[in-house]
């Protein structure tokens, strides 16, 4: 699976689809089927050696522990190997250094991966408990999928328009803390370090280049423009125009002094250096083609990340069918809702809706202002929809300047609240915005979304740590869609025009269907999948030209959200049918996120077991 470091989970891409290859804690993928839980699993490394035999197995608690301390082990390694992870969970003993992003870093990680995937594989997990078998269960593919990512050389291509070490980086005073000055020194010793983490990214560019591992010109040509975007924002000198006052007058002062030499003399000179690079060097042979089928062995490559993003086994052309059934549907659920409003057709009442000054923001400020009002309205809901529910701190702030064509996106917080998540909003260009999705937006990223799922995750008691951190993203991003309609369930979204923008919101996943599949499996160019879109009538010309980069850049991720949503609306309908009356929500939702981010497949285990479970009570 996909593996990915604090800075990548920042910009929300995956190593596989354009972030550096580092060393980390957080994973971002999407699990295959669950191997059975025998004594023997499926092998392709070639690591098991013996078929069955008659052996006296150790007990049921010698083999959970030795589990157990397995977990404990990886999990302590990954964060030994990437301080960027330790700093993201709240742990600040290895602040004042960055990842390592080399090759014979990945390397070594290879090799650890190897190493670990042997010793689970011989323990045995008959008689373990439900949760422990999931568990071993997720660790084997976990492994199996780092190993599968590294063998196809996805680190190669570490670089987009939509991620990479360009904008986590940038992020770096916003992912480190500053309330002391040993911290402040910290964040100092990091700064020294950016120089190193583009040396190391430019080296894994090469090889990839000689391995005939290029991204789109299209997507590279994009790039250089960010790294001006950040030279001229410099965010770098922030943290040194507000102190906490714990920390006396004369530090600050020195502070400040360290802060902004070390930013002029080696960090703003390494963007500039990354830029030309890209710009002169790079980009220029960048490939022409746009879908993964151009890349050596890319139908296995777009097969694996379907599987990755969706943890299902569906082909592309079953994903495309579906695509185009849940575009004919949701166009039907909009007509319906036009004609209600008195007009004759979509069409006129999309124009409408596009040209009311009601829905034209005023200023950034009113986008950000209109995603915290409906957190704020969502939160006394809650208990309407969950017995269990986090009350941990959500921030929401708008997408820093020096990245435009970023869109709106959360990024979590510390486990234990010292650090809050935020909800980070689109607000440039805001005179071409519209308000009419913010209301649907702001329940997919905050609450009772992605906030909600990953809060309740982190903070999930009697599971391995390595648990609390998987993000599989047909789960995570299918749980957020799913919750977007639970704002309509509990009355909200009862302006026309925000509940257009939510079943709009819900037609673009379906889009993505089609046009992601149409780049990465029918060979579309990029003005066919414009064309598609624009057909649509889902979204305006910036947004489409975003969106169909977006999915050239991150193959398959775009997948996610429809494919889970579906999957977790099937197993409510399945419960509503065998429950009746006795069908709680809340239940039902609970025991959803009760074992955290899980594989779609596994998921329904869970899920149809809770079901028989009930319907003996």
């Amino acid at each position: 699976m996909p593996l990915l470091s604090h800075n990548s989970l920042n910009s929300r891409i995956p190593r596989s689809a354009g972030t550096a290859f580092a060393p980390a804690l957080i994973f971002l993928f999407a699990l295959g089927p669950a191997k059975a839980f025998g004594f023997v699993t499926p092998d392709p490394y070639g690591y098991i050696r013996s078929s069955f035999v008659s052996v006296v197995l150790p007990s049921v608690e010698d083999r959970l522990s030795k589990q157990n301390n397995l977990f404990a082990q990886q999990y302590q390694n990954d964060l030994a190997i990437s301080p960027e992870s330790k700093t993201a969970v709240g742990d600040y003993s290895d602040n004042a250094r960055l990842d390592d992003y080399s090759l014979a870093a990945g390397a070594r990680q290879n090799a650890v991966d190897r190493a670990y995937l042997r010793k689970i594989r011989a323990i045995p997990v008959a008689g373990f408990p439900e949760q422990d078998r999931i568990s071993h269960d997720l660790f084997v593919q976990v492994l199996e999928e780092r190993i599968i990512d590294y063998e196809l050389k996805q680190y190669e291509m570490p670089i987009s328009q939509m991620g990479g070490v360009q904008n986590s980086l940038a992020d770096l005073p916003n992912a480190v803390p500053l309330d002391s000055v040993q911290h402040y020194e910290d964040y100092i010793a990091r700064l020294r370090q950016i120089p190193r983490v583009f040396q190391q990214t430019i080296a894994v560019l090469r090889q990839g280049e000689k391995d005939g591992l290029m991204p789109p010109r299209v997507l590279l040509d994009q790039v250089p423009a960010q790294c001006q975007g950040v030279i001229a924002e410099n965010p770098f000198v922030e943290p040194a125009k507000k102190f906490p006052a714990s920390i006396r007058v004369a530090d600050q002062k020195r502070l400040t002094t360290e802060i902004d030499a070390v930013v002029s003399a080696e960090v703003l000179p390494a963007f500039q250096n990354f830029a030309d690079f890209i710009s002169k060097d790079y980009a220029p042979r960048g490939r022409g083609t746009i879908g993964l089928s151009s890349l050596p062995d890319g139908a296995r490559r777009y097969q694996q990340a379907i599987k990755d993003q969706t943890s299902t086994d569906m082909t592309a052309a079953e994903v495309h069918t579906l695509g185009l059934r849940e575009v004919a549907r949701l166009t039907g659920l909009l007509t319906d809702l036009a004609h209600k409003q008195g007009y004759t057709d979509l069409a006129s009442f999309r124009a409408a809706l596009n040209n009311d000054p009601k829905y034209i923001p005023k200023s950034a400020d009113q986008i950000v202002d209109d995603f915290r009002k409906y957190v704020t309205q969502m939160q006394p809901k809650l208990s309407e929809l969950f017995n269990v529910y986090p009350t941990t701190a959500l921030t929401v702030e708008a997408v820093p300047a020096s990245e435009p064509g970023n869109a709106t996106h959360y990024i979590g917080g510390t486990p234990d609240g010292s650090r809050p998540a935020r909800v980070v909003v689109a607000t440039s260009d805001y005179a071409q915005q519209r308000l009419l999705s913010d209301e649907t937006i702001a329940y997919h990223e905050g609450i009772p979304g992605h906030h909600l799922q990953i809060s309740m995750q982190q903070q999930l008691k009697d599971l391995p740590e390595f648990r609390k951190h998987l993000f599989s993203a047909a789960y995570a991003e299918g749980w957020a869609v799913y919750a977007e309609a639970l704002g309509k369930e509990i009355g909200f979204f009862q302006d026309p025009g925000s509940d257009y923008g939510r079943l709009n919101t819900e037609l673009m996943r379906a889009v993505r269907l089609v046009v992601d599949t149409g780049i990465h499996a029918n060979g579309w160019n990029r003005e066919q999948a414009v064309a598609y879109f624009r057909e649509s009538g889902c979204a305006d010309e910036p947004v489409i030209q975003g969106e169909v980069d977006r999915y050239i850049a991150w193959p398959a991720q775009g997948l996610s959200y429809k494919i889970g949503q579906l999957e977790i609306l099937k197993l409510r309908k399945r419960a509503q049918q065998e429950l009746g009356s006795d069908f709680d929500i809340r239940q039902f939702h609970d025991e959803v996120l009760s074992a955290g981010n899980l594989p779609l497949n596994i998921l329904e285990t869970r899920v149809d077991a809770w079901l028989e479970t009930k319907k003996k009570e």
